[in-house]
């Protein structure tokens, strides 16, 4: 594209123009192209913004704007051929075949035509990279008189910065009927005044689970009211986890809310064969994360359950995280299975296992999603470095969920991306009966209410409550 360092965009006069000249430009379009693309032009169309909206519609997924396509012939027109000097006089398009996020686009302007007065006219095509054509059409210019070689302007970084997509979950889950949540062992001050601000703010109806007296003494010692909020005594946080289970079990709530207790000790009590929660599924955990740098909503996992899981293993992470967007309303969520490199290669297990995960996902045993791998991280989320590196893939580039390869890799990912990319993470539990938020100590307020927004979503959605 034009704007690079020292280059130079030289022009071709009319009387240096022949009938069959050509030239062409290819880019590789990304949803954040779509999203900056709306915002210039005004267009919000949710066709090319939403994908719960885009899922019902004609073509199933989201698709680019028409007028970027045709964007990309006016720039051969002004940079290439003619270049610089070129007076547009009109267009005629047809758009022939819809633009997805991830394709990539060449744009072919050919002379067919010279006319009197230096105009030129062109036959325009736009094809994606499997050569289907997209855009057909033709373009009537006034071609330059003077040969020129100008500079390119250097183009400015853009970054999108959008509203935060959890705010749309936070408010949907406040719309839905109220909910109660069992708060297992709310014993710190954090938890505490989590569970408060979650009342207040009309997300749950918390009950809290633990020893009364120590709840009692916590809420005194942070100036807050228990005034209205419904206790469920226990002697410790081993009762407190067991009690959890058995209420949410029943029905009494519909979700499970991490307190202060060890994340072992819940999880041991949701895994009893006697709870009455255990499901055929393994449990993993999801961090579903906000990332400003991306264009919509990123799951890592597992990064807190599964130390070293199988392939088994995964194939169940893969499915809960894949069940949750699909909840969420993403029609056919997109599944990267990370490794560090996007070969297959015997000495290194996790491309083996994405491999496979890849087959499986094909002939069934993984459903309602797309999964390639392995991919490396850069090519997971970026499609300039999946197409820098050849790799076709429906996937590539802009994956919906990371699968990593164990819960250190998991870790790491998911909290680089809290500290240095500035995401948001909501945590959630699942494989169980029942969503289980499992947020950190140092988890901000905004995260808590993020993971318990998604939970109650979930849950609704499993009830039926909402369609």
């Amino acid at each position: 594209m034009a704007g690079t360092k020292n280059e130079h965009l030289v022009n071709h006069v009319y009387d240096g123009i022949g009938v069959g000249d050509s030239d062409v430009l290819t880019r590789t379009i990304s949803e954040e192209d779509i999203f900056l693309f709306a915002a210039v032009s005004g267009d919000r169309n949710p066709a090319h913004l939403d994908p719960a909206f885009a899922a019902d519609d004609i073509y199933g997924h989201v698709v680019a704007h028409g007028m970027w396509t045709a964007a990309m012939v006016s720039a051969v027109l002004g940079t290439r051929l003619p270049g610089p000097g070129t007076v547009y006089l009109g267009q005629e398009l047809h758009f022939v075949h819809p633009v997805a996020p991830g394709d990539t686009i060449t744009a072919r302007v050919e002379v067919t035509e010279k006319l009197p007065g230096q105009r030129l006219r062109f036959r325009t095509t736009c094809t994606n990279q499997n050569g289907r054509e997209v855009l057909s059409g033709t373009a009537l210019v006034k071609a330059p008189a003077r040969k020129v070689s100008w500079p390119a302007v250097p183009m400015p970084r853009l970054a999108l910065i959008r509203p935060g997509i959890f705010e749309t979950y936070v408010e949907h889950a406040r719309g839905l009927p109220g909910m109660r949540a069992g708060i297992v062992h709310p014993c710190s001050r954090g938890a505490l005044l989590a569970a408060v601000e979650l009342r207040e703010d009309a997300m749950i109806e918390p009950l809290l689970i633990g020893p009364e007296a120590r709840i009692r003494r916590v809420a005194e010692e942070a100036g807050v009211s228990l005034d209205g909020f419904a206790i469920e005594p226990v002697e410790h946080s081993h009762a407190a986890a067991a009690r959890g289970v058995e209420l949410a079990a029943s029905g009494r709530v519909a979700m499970l809310v991490k307190g202060s207790l060890h994340t072992d000790e819940l999880l041991g009590a949701v895994l009893a064969r006697d709870g009455g929660l255990r499901t055929d599924r393994r449990l993993s955990h999801v961090y579903a994360m906000d990332v400003p740098a991306y264009p919509k909503p990123l799951i890592v996992t597992d990064a807190a359950v599964n130390i070293q899981p199988t392939l088994d293993h995964k194939r169940d992470i893969c499915q809960n995280a894949v069940d949750l967007l699909r909840l969420l309303g993403i029609a056919e969520p997109k599944v990267a299975v990370l490794a560090a490199v996007e070969t297959v290669n015997a000495a290194m297990p996790a491309t083996l296992d994405a491999a496979a995960l890849t087959v499986m996902a094909a002939r069934g045993q993984i459903t309602g999603a797309l999964v390639d791998g392995p991919l490396a991280f850069d090519n997971a989320i970026s499609p300039e470095a999946a197409a820098t590196k050849g790799i076709c893939s429906p996937v590539a580039g802009q994956a919906d969920v990371l699968l990593v390869p164990d819960l250190e890799a998991g870790n790491m990912v998911a909290k680089q991306l809290i500290y240095f990319a500035g995401a948001t993470a909501a945590g959630l539990v699942l494989g169980a009966r029942v969503p289980i938020v499992l947020t950190s100590r140092s988890d901000p307020l905004t995260a808590r209410i993020a993971s318990v927004a998604l939970a109650k979503i979930t849950a609704a959605r499993r009830q039926g409550a909402v369609r």
